[in-house]
């Protein structure tokens, strides 16, 4: 801070001495010979900068999946030691395409300059923002403080926004397009999710009703067990209805799990797994995560052992619906924005892939769903 302080308040003396400067200050301010150790040293803070920027767009995106706001993305780790050190190659790529995208519109990185402006002003006025909601309501304190506290910041940067404003037509839609693309996909994934939650509900069967149903003459019973996956406890999983309607076969144990990522950073292992027994060697279990957690379902559910559950890697399948979104006229959303997120749907991530699953064990069957 004191560094970069000292470096603006720098520019400023220059450009109140010579307003011609106005065009390059920072390079300006040094005699011609260090030119090129300037040029040197803001590249090597480009560098960073860039590498900094990278690891946060891959942080904050997957919080962001966690969330429920972006469909399922790969994700790979690169540190045994360090669970925040990911690589997530769709969001490497997708900032890569966006930087070519501004290289060819832009030119020169002075054309660029208006899109930087809007860019920055609105980040910082989104984050007063934010922080007034931090304190007054994460925080608790009194309105009037909070309103003072971040009153003035909010003037200060709606000025500043609102006068970059006036390059909106000279490069500063570029961001806003952006970011507004991108606000379009995380609020259509979000209400599809809702959507399709809705829908499997409807069509759903009690679990523990079906349950006592199906073992007044129970089916064949084989050794191991299945652990079925359920967006909605209580209910019964695709998977397994087309189990019993293909294969004709209940395994000996059988786990309902439901993976819950909750609003908060982290959530301890004393609160990661609820079990409740259903009768008949079958159990209702979720599975709870923060959405800085990495999920490993196998590693939660080896915590059950000692609770009247234990589970065996080489006796255990894990089956999985894999729904197919099917867009229907009069939905909760406009036309193309289902079949936007019937696209989403398809290209995501497998659940598998995402919760760590043996590739062994898993088995997937598929369903069609109206939206």
């Amino acid at each position: 801070m004191p560094a970069l302080t000292l470096n603006y308040f720098g520019q400023g003396a220059l450009l109140l001495a010579d307003p011609s400067a106005v065009k390059n200050p920072f390079f300006m301010m040094a005699p011609d010979w260090a030119l090129l150790p300037m040029v040197g040293m803001a590249t090597a803070a480009t560098v960073i900068a860039s590498q900094a920027l990278i690891s946060g767009a891959f942080s904050v995106t997957k919080q962001v999946i966690q969330l429920g706001y972006l469909p399922r993305l790969q994700v790979q780790h690169t540190s045994i030691k360090d669970t925040g050190q990911i690589y997530m190659p769709f969001v490497n790529w997708g900032l890569f395409v966006a930087i070519v995208l501004a290289v060819m519109l832009f030119k020169s990185s002075s054309n660029l300059a208006s899109a930087y402006g809007i860019a920055v002003t609105l980040d910082m006025l989104i984050t007063t923002v934010l922080t007034f909601f931090v304190i007054r309501y994460g925080w608790g304190y009194p309105l009037a403080l909070c309103l003072g506290a971040t009153g003035f910041f909010f003037m200060v940067d709606l000025a500043f926004f609102s006068s970059n404003l006036l390059k909106l037509l000279e490069g500063g839609w570029f961001p806003l397009v952006i970011g507004a693309a991108v606000f379009v996909l995380m609020i259509t994934w979000k209400d599809g999710r809702a959507l399709l939650n809705a829908s499997l509900r409807d069509q759903a069967l009690g679990l523990q009703d079906f349950l006592d149903s199906v073992f007044q003459f129970p089916p064949a019973r084989v050794d191991g067990t299945a652990v079925f996956l359920t967006a909605q406890p209580g209910t019964v999983p695709n998977a397994l209805l087309h189990n019993l309607k293909h294969n004709k076969v209940l395994h000996q144990h059988n786990l309902f799990v439901t993976v819950r990522s909750l609003e908060v950073p982290w959530v301890g292992l004393d609160e990661r797994v609820e079990i409740e027994s259903l009768g008949h060697d079958a159990w209702q279990v979720t599975v709870n995560y923060g959405f800085k957690n990495d999920p490993d379902l196998p590693k939660a559910l080896e915590q059950l052992r000692g609770r009247g559950v234990d589970l065996d890697p080489m006796t255990t399948s894990y089956f999985l619906s894999r729904d197919i979104v099917i867009p229907s006229i009069g939905g909760g959303m406009a036309p193309w924005r289902e079949k936007l997120f019937a696209q989403m749907h398809h290209n995501a991530s497998a659940a598998a892939e995402f919760l760590n699953l043996p590739n062994n064990a898993v088995v997937e069957l598929g369903s069609k769903i109206e939206i």
